[in-house]
């Protein structure tokens, strides 16, 4: 079964390399913070899998600081992003 975790994890590793390809390319702001999530994501995965396979606990306390440090990267990208006043044009501001 371990092997099966490190081909899991070399091909989670394959993906990594495809979505900094797209981090490289672009072409906007949006993409590239995507494929960067994706990174994340698969990070979390990779190590996920490695856990499965090792039993090194410490692998899932870095796999847990991993998976806040993208939703951060998330949350402060749309708000450095995203424009004040489209809360207006939403029903999301004061009546």
């Amino acid at each position: 079964m371990t092997v099966f975790y490190f081909v899991g994890a070399l091909f989670l590793l394959a993906n990594v390399a495809v979505a900094l390809a797209r981090v490289l390319r672009g072409p906007t702001a949006a993409d590239r913070m995507l494929s960067g999530e994706l990174m994340g994501t698969t990070a979390v995965a990779v190590l996920l899998l490695l856990y499965g396979a090792t039993g090194v606990e410490a692998l899932l306390d870095v796999a847990l600081v991993f998976a806040i440090l993208a939703a951060m990267a998330v949350v402060t990208f749309v708000r450095r992003t995203w424009p004040e006043d489209s809360a207006d044009d939403h029903g999301g501001g004061k009546s």
